[in-house]
């Protein structure tokens, strides 16, 4: 009785959740919600946000204010979420349309305003209550494809006002809009041996369990034979009725002969949890094999506030004379449940499949300092830097830094410095520390102090003194020099840098600045007609693009355009 009793308020406790308001927002959109992503979907180094609602694959579709606010904030980015608004409402809560094509009306209007007042395309504005008021359902946008944006949709999410913690949209009742009676599903489970004295199923590596399916819907797993300190991961993925595409489970759970054992249940994070996704899942699978296996166990402890679990930390200890039952539940918002029972016994049994060979002699301490030198070349890890303890490839080679590889993930900066004994003085000042391999340069923003120059990294690889000369380049499918350009609404160019990247660029009509909005997906910038900078008759046109480094392109060129009707 005390057992069961402890089971129940272990798991009410575990995911005890907030009342919000069920029928105070309305959708963004005035078609049927159709999500090509979830809340809490793992992402490449973080969870997602909210919901990116399908557009009907384009452009141009009405963004409507889902309650009664004000335009809080306002921010135009390259990357990202690209064109983005935030409408703060009156109950408490913030929410979110990004990657949008354009904001209409009043808002358009200041947006391009400012774009003009600071003479640049990337802005951010907050606002003031009372300067840019909207009512519930009022048109507020154009769906886009901007940012970071892989195809037209409407990313949509809710923030606390006061904490800044996002909110699953579900819990606003956004549930009723969709339909959702399918299952999620596994399609994979992995066994982990978490220490070297451990063999899992006579292997020293993680295995993958057979599954099969039973009469009731559940699944068994293939019997794990283990002695020592085990773990499970899991690969699932979640179906609705409308929408014909994997997303994100909502709660995951495991139980140990019934007892809550670990789990997590994606209703509010803050952004500062974002980067713990590369501690939940298999890291090293997911790099190797794009295979997203979520982990049901902690090695080392990490503040993910949406993982409830005991002091094992999911990590179990296979002992003489267990038997056991591990039982993984995964579930989507609506209740739908899978579930797969997993046997556990203790046995010693030779090992069949040894240990990957460990080839470094370094070893990172994820609780301590770690500082690592040879020749010219430094690198300092901060403790914390990485969720675990592991074996580091560290080498110098012809000019570069070997420094492992993009298996294990970083969750904060580490420090990079190399001293250069090669370069001229005139050379060092356009020199940075590149992220090299694969064909690829990558930019890495650089300081310099005399000869020694440092970067902050978050990702392991190969790394180089890069010497950048080139400047950019600005080109233009069909030339305008002296033409007629009457019929067209917008003049386009491509802009480009292989190496350090472009830091900024500027046009210029007439000796005015000009507005180009940038597309980080294409490299090209556009000049709307529309903004009433262009002169009637002929026109002057300048376009500048530096690089990080300083190297710059000047592209001039002059055109003729009638206004007149």
């Amino acid at each position: 009785m005390k057992l069961h009793l402890f089971i129940l308020l272990f798991s009410s406790f575990l995911f005890a959740q907030t009342e919000y308001p069920k029928d105070y927002f309305r959708s963004p959109l005035d078609i049927p919600m159709q999500l090509s992503g979830n809340f809490g979907e793992l992402r490449p180094n973080h969870f997602h946000a909210g919901f990116d609602l399908k557009t009907m694959q384009k452009e141009g579709l009405n963004v409507y204010a889902v309650a009664d606010g004000y335009v809080s904030r306002i921010k135009i980015s390259t990357f990202g979420n690209g064109k983005t608004l935030y409408v703060t409402h009156a109950n408490g809560y913030t929410s979110v349309y990004g990657h949008l094509q354009r904001a209409v009306d009043s808002i358009e209007n200041f947006i391009k305003k400012t774009h003009y007042k600071e003479q640049s395309f990337e802005i951010e504005m907050y606002l003031k209550p009372g300067e840019l008021v909207v009512k519930k359902g009022q048109l507020i946008a154009l769906s886009g494809n901007t940012g970071a944006s892989e195809g037209p949709h409407l990313h949509f999410e809710f923030r606390d006002n006061i904490t800044e913690y996002i909110i699953n949209p579900m819990l606003f009742g956004f549930d009723k809009l969709m339909k959702d009676t399918k299952k999620p599903m596994f399609s994979g489970i992995y066994v982990y041996p978490l220490d070297e004295a451990t063999t899992v199923n006579q292997s020293k590596r993680p295995l993958l369990l057979n599954l099969v399916l039973q009469k009731d819907g559940t699944y068994t797993a293939d019997k794990v034979v283990a002695n020592g300190k085990i773990g499970f991961g899991i690969n699932t993925f979640d179906y609705d009725d409308v929408s014909f595409n994997k997303n994100g489970v909502y709660k995951v759970q495991s139980f140990y002969n019934g007892t809550p054992n670990f789990g997590y249940q994606f209703d509010t994070y803050s952004f500062d949890e974002m980067r713990y996704v590369n501690a939940l899942i298999d890291y090293s699978r997911y790099k190797k094999t794009q295979q997203r296996v979520q982990k049901l166990f902690m090695k080392n402890p990490f503040k993910l506030s949406i993982i409830k679990t005991g002091k094992s930390n999911g990590v179990l200890v296979a002992e003489p004379n267990l038997t056991a039952l591990y039982r993984i539940e995964v579930s989507d918002f609506y209740g739908n449940k899978t579930t797969v029972s997993i046997p556990v016994k203790y046995d010693v049994l030779p090992a069949i499949i040894a240990q990957e060979p460990v080839l470094s002699k370094y070893l990172v301490k994820a609780s301590k300092d770690c500082n690592f030198e040879k020749e010219n070349m430094s690198v300092f890890f901060p403790a914390g830097t990485f969720y675990d303890d592991f074996y580091l490839n560290f080498d110098v080679t012809n000019d570069t830094l070997f420094l492992h590889d993009d298996t294990v993930p970083a969750h904060s900066n580490f420090t990079i410095s190399i001293d250069d004994k090669k370069f001229t003085e005139a050379q060092r000042e356009k020199l940075f520390i590149g992220s090299v391999g694969g064909g690829k340069i990558g930019y890495n923003a650089t300081s310099r102090k005399g000869n020694v120059f440092t970067t902050k990294v978050k990702t392991l690889g190969k790394f180089a003194l890069v010497l950048d000369t080139v400047p950019p380049v600005v080109s233009i499918a069909k030339p305008i020099e002296g033409k007629w350009i009457s019929d067209k609404k917008t003049i386009q160019f491509t802009i480009s840098d292989g190496l350090s990247g472009i830091k900024s660029y500027n046009g210029y009509l007439n000796g005015k600045w000009a507005l180009f909005e940038y597309d980080n997906k294409t490299k090209k910038i556009t000049h709307n007609f529309s903004d009433g900078i262009v002169a009637e008759g002929v026109n002057e046109l300048k376009i500048i693009v530096m690089d990080n480094l300083g190297n710059s392109t000047i592209f001039e060129t002059r055109f003729f355009r009638s206004q007149k009707p």
